[in-house]
Formats: C-alpha cells, sequence, structure tokens
C-alpha cells in the first residue's frame, strides 16, 4: 500500500510545464541528441561509403542509358529535319513524284521508321509514304500529336508510345514526332502538321539492356507524367502496379531515396535533352545497403540505457533546484487572487532572490501602468467620436451649391433663398460649438433643414413628417445620427421609386429608451441588402458614394462607441414596401436647464 500511495502523489503532482520536469525531460533530450549524434556519427563511417558507391553506380548506368536515348532521339530528329526541308523545297506537295522517292528513302534508311504523313489543318491527308489509304474514324484532328503540334507551332512535339491506327495495316506499337510546318500546293503556301511514326521496339531495347540488380528497373516518362517506358508496362495500365512521379517530376538530374511503396528505393533521374524525356533508374537499398540493418540495433540498446542512467540523475538534481521556486510560486499565489499590494520575498539562489524583487518592482509597475490606461482609454475614446463624427460626405454640399446656381440661373429666387437659409442653419447645427452631444431638438431641426434642402432639389419628389413627443426635445443624443439615415432613405429608398415619396421621423419615449424612428415608403431591401448595409459590406461593394452605406455604417459604430452594445439601430424593411429603421438610445436629460435661443 505505502508504495501504491507512493506512485499515486508522485502522478498528481507530475505536469510537464513544472520546472524540475522540464530541467529532467530538457537534460534527457540534450543527451539524447548527443547520444544519436555519436551513433550517427557511428553509423555513417560504416555506410556512407556504401552508398556513395551505389548512387555512383546507379548514376552512371543511368547516365548511360541517357547517352543512348539522347543519341537515338537526335538521330530521328535530325530525319525528321531531312524530311521537313525535303518538303519545303517541293513546289507541289500532292503531285511531286520526286518527292515521294526522297520520302521513300528517308523511311528506307531506317527499319524503325513507320511512317511519315503530312496532314492539312483539318486533318486531310496530303503525302505520305509509305502509300497506303487510311483507316476510317480515327478523328485524327483529336489525336494527342496533332493537338500538340497545333498548340505549339514551330516546335518539334514527342507523343507518349500509342498504337499508329491512321493508315490500314498492321497496327503498331510506335512513338510519334510532329510539328507544325508550311509547305507549298499548287504554288500557295499552306499549314499543315508533319508526323513521323517511330517503331517503339528500339527504345524498349535499349531500356532492357539495363540491369540494377534482381529486383531494380529503369522506366521512362514525358515532361508531364505520361509513361513513355516502363518494363512492367502492362501492369501500369491495368492499375496493378503504381509508380510515385509526382517527386520525379520535380527533379530533372539527381538521385533521392523513396519509400512510398513500404521499401528503400534509390530513385536515379536523368533528362533525355531533345525530347524532354526523363529516365528512372529504380534500385532496392536492400539490394545495395546492408550496415544500416546491422547498426539499428545497436543504436536502440544504447539510447534505452543512456535514457535511464541520465533521468536517475536528473531527477535528483532537479529537485534541488526546482525547491526555491516552488516556495515563490506560492508567494505569488496571493497575488493571483488580486492582491497587488502583497511584497513578495524569497530567499534562496541568487537568480531567485533577483527574480523576486523584480517582481515587486513589476507589481509597483504594474499599479502605474492601470491608471495610466485607463487615462489612455478615455482620451482614446474621445479622439474615436471625433474622427467618426468628421466623416460627411462632402458630395451634399456640392450638389446643393450646384442646385442654388441652376435656380439662380433660372430665376427661382423664393428657392434659392429658401435653400440658403436652410443649408446655412444645417451647417451651423452641424458645428454645435464643437459639442458631440446636443439636445434632440437641435438634432430634428437640423434632419428637417436637410430635408427642405433635398426636396428642392428633388422637385418635390417626395413629401416629409417630423413629429416628437414634447418629453424627448430636450433629450440628449448624438448628433449627426438622423442626417446619414434619411440621405440613405432617399438615395437608397425614394430615389428609385417611381411613386410619390414620403419620409417620417418620429420620437418618443418607449420605457427607459429613447426611440427615433424613420420611415420611408420608397423601394426597400431584402434581408441580404440589410445586413450588408448595417455591416457595412455594402460600402465595399457599392463604394462611397450616396446610398453606400458609409453613413449608416458610421451612425452605428458612434453609438456603439459611446453608450454600448445595448443600443443602436434597426432596420426593418420589405421590397416595394419601404424601410423602417428605429435608432435606440437611454434617456439622458441635461443637468443644466437649456435657455431659450441656445444652439
Amino acid at each position: 500500500m505505502t508504495w501504491a500511495r507512493a506512485i499515486s502523489r508522485l502522478f498528481r503532482s507530475f505536469h510537464f510545464r513544472k520546472i524540475q520536469v522540464l530541467i529532467s525531460m530538457s537534460s534527457i533530450t540534450i543527451t539524447l541528441l548527443a547520444v544519436v549524434l555519436v551513433s550517427m556519427l557511428l553509423f555513417n563511417r560504416f555506410s556512407k561509403a556504401a552508398e556513395d558507391n551505389a548512387y555512383l553506380n546507379l548514376g552512371q548506368i543511368i547516365e548511360q542509358v541517357n547517352a543512348n536515348l539522347e543519341l537515338y532521339v537526335s538521330g530521328m530528329q535530325d530525319i525528321f529535319n531531312v524530311a521537313q526541308e525535303q518538303i519545303n523545297a517541293a513546289s507541289d506537295i500532292p503531285d511531286d513524284r520526286q518527292l515521294g522517292e526522297q520520302l521513300g528513302t528517308i523511311l528506307n534508311t531506317r527499319k524503325d521508321l513507320v511512317s511519315i504523313a503530312l496532314f492539312t489543318k483539318g486533318g486531310n491527308l496530303v503525302r505520305g509514304v509509305p502509300v497506303l489509304p487510311m483507316r476510317q474514324n480515327t478523328k485524327l484532328t483529336e489525336q494527342l500529336w496533332f493537338e500538340s503540334a497545333i498548340q505549339n507551332p514551330g516546335t518539334l512535339q514527342f507523343t507518349p508510345p500509342h498504337i499508329q491506327n491512321l493508315f490500314k495495316s498492321d497496327y503498331r506499337w510506335v512513338v510519334s514526332m510532329s510539328k507544325n510546318i508550311t509547305y507549298r500546293d499548287d504554288s500557295r503556301v499552306k499549314q499543315g502538321v508533319l508526323v513521323m511514326d517511330i517503331n517503339f521496339r528500339t527504345i524498349d531495347e535499349l531500356s532492357q539492356r539495363v540491369g540494377l540488380g534482381k529486383k531494380g528497373y529503369v522506366y521512362i516518362i514525358d515532361s508531364v507524367g505520361n509513361i513513355v517506358y516502363h518494363p512492367q508496362q502492362q501492369l501500369i495500365y491495368a492499375g496493378l502496379k503504381y509508380e510515385n512521379l509526382e517527386p520525379v517530376l520535380n527533379y530533372a538530374y539527381g538521385s533521392y531515396l523513396d519509400e512510398s511503396d513500404g521499401e528503400q528505393r534509390l530513385i536515379t533521374i536523368q533528362t533525355v535533352k531533345p525530347a524532354g524525356w526523363k529516365i528512372v533508374g529504380v534500385a532496392y537499398a536492400d539490394e545495395f545497403l546492408t550496415t544500416k540493418k546491422e547498426l539499428s540495433g545497436f543504436l536502440y540498446g544504447f539510447l534505452l540505457a543512456a535514457v535511464f542512467v541520465v533521468l536517475i540523475i536528473n531527477l535528483y538534481v532537479s529537485a534541488k533546484i526546482s525547491q526555491p521556486i516552488r516556495r515563490l510560486e506560492r508567494s505569488v499565489q496571493m497575488v493571483e487572487k488580486g492582491d497587488f499590494g502583497t511584497h513578495v520575498y524569497v530567499s534562496g539562489a541568487y537568480e531567485v532572490e533577483q527574480l523576486s524583487k523584480r517582481f515587486n518592482l513589476m507589481l509597483r509597475r504594474i499599479r502605474e501602468l492601470m491608471d495610466q490606461i485607463i487615462q489612455e482609454q478615455e482620451a482614446k475614446r474621445k479622439s474615436e467620436l471625433d474622427v467618426l463624427q468628421s466623416q460627411i460626405n462632402p458630395h451634399f454640399l456640392y450638389n446643393t451649391l450646384n442646385s442654388v446656381t441652376r435656380m439662380a440661373e433660372l430665376g427661382r429666387n423664393e428657392e434659392v433663398v429658401t435653400t440658403i437659409t436652410s443649408l446655412s442653419r444645417f451647417f451651423r447645427i452641424s458645428l454645435s460649438k464643437g459639442n458631440h452631444i446636443i439636445p434632440l431638438e437641435d438634432e430634428l431641426e437640423h434632419v428637417r433643414h436637410y430635408l427642405i434642402i433635398q426636396t428642392i432639389r428633388f422637385k418635390n419628389k417626395f413629401r416629409y413628417e417630423i413629429h416628437a413627443e414634447a418629453e424627448t426635445m430636450d433629450c440628449l443624443t448624438l448628433k449627426l445620427i438622423l442626417q446619414p439615415l434619411v440621405e440613405n432613405a432617399i438615395h437608397h429608398g425614394i430615389e428609385k421609386s417611381a411613386e410619390e415619396g414620403f419620409i417620417g421621423v418620429y420620437a418618443g419615449i418607449s420605457g427607459e429608451h429613447l426611440e427615433i424612428v424613420i420611415k420611408d415608403n420608397g423601394v426597400g431591401m431584402t434581408p441580404e441588402s440589410v445586413n450588408k448595409l448595417v455591416s457595412g459590406k455594402l460600402r465595399s461593394e457599392g463604394g462611397s458614394g450616396s446610398g453606400s452605406g458609409v453613413g449608416v455604417n458610421n451612425v452605428q459604430e458612434r453609438i456603439l462607441l459611446y453608450y454600448g452594445k445595448a443600443y443602436g439601430l434597426y432596420f426593418e424593411s420589405e421590397p416595394e414596401e419601404g424601410t423602417t429603421v428605429t435608432i435606440k438610445l437611454p434617456v439622458v436629460k441635461p443637468e443644466i436647464p437649456r435657455k431659450e435661443g441656445d444652439q
């Protein structure tokens, strides 16, 4: 029972972030790293030479295959160029007897050449050797060699192995070289596709000569990962064998170790320059590397012994180091409960004593910073209100002055006087001697002058009504919160409606809230548009002009910043029925009664 209790107490006290645990784990980790480093040095000493020789041998074999294939492909490319020159020199391709003899001679010079043919861009045969009838329904223009030549004019294209099905002869496994060229037909220059089919057997023979151990092999892919040659090609096509081509495509030359199929394989890559093909050599590590297996057992045993010895030593040392810090932890817990006047002192090691002194200094600095933060937050709150309140759309002033100019030119003097008077009172209330908070009476007067100006500008397109309960007139509110909402109702609702518009502004007290309602009979909005308008997304989608939501979002941010999340804007809107916006504010009365005539 005693041992059980001791083990239970040990587990309860264990925590990964305790300093004793951290010291023990750090020491064990460092020791393990040192042991692993020494083991790796020993491992490398006996295995590096074997690995280097294996990679060297594989590289030399693949380089030889690459040299043979490059020589072969370059030779076929030269033959293709000769055929192209003969065609370019001919003046009348279909009827040129000498051209036919020259192409036939080229074909007979190599046993691995299957056919040479020239087709129009529409897929019609112009000239070819040997002279054989074409098969029906070959869909020639959809074949890869034809599409590649058309899409890459002037560049010789190499097509992966496929069955040659153009002419009525034996089906043959070929690699095609194709190119978009010009030729003369009846003295007219035309565009066409020249294709030369090569018997795949020669490439197959070159690749099969390579031996990379009992299980190793060589395969070839093109630049996009299509299999050109594989000794187990039938299994690849049947889905019974898989090659991990993704890392291969990242290499042009080089070697790496692959374990994708559960076995270690040495992969060596070379690129056939004329065709862009990649020769991939695959050799199995268990046939070339044996020293790793012999050293792995020794490495595991050595690591286990080192961990056991270091663990015992570190448990003792870390316990001695951590005891003073535990005492400091118990003292600091008093501060955690909120008592920032606590004085902490812990004796022990020099570092622990210095830590306790610095902690006391930190507590004093925290108290000073808390007082400073309170003052800075108040200043920041005021500056943010100033910035938000200054975001007034200047287009209203420009449009109003332009309207005044047009009315003056038309002799509508009374309307000019009314507009200028309302504009003057509008901006006089906007300034409000720099005050952010004004009576509701002034805010309603401000929006009244705005509506007077807008009815003149829009030629009585809408009528308006403003009504407020008597007890609300001296309630205090943020200034410039009604005009942006009325502006949004005009530009977003009334202006787009074909019928006469109506805007109503009403104020009343409901419980402990001051409620100001703005109604319009405009085109209304969908719920999605309402959400975008309140969140400010409509601003990013529609710019910063009228009705874009800049003013609405401004009002919402100012109310939240000044009064808190319990207050703000609430929208109700239906398409073709209009929109209702309710502003909820706290009921705040001025401490000093307002004198008549104050602005």
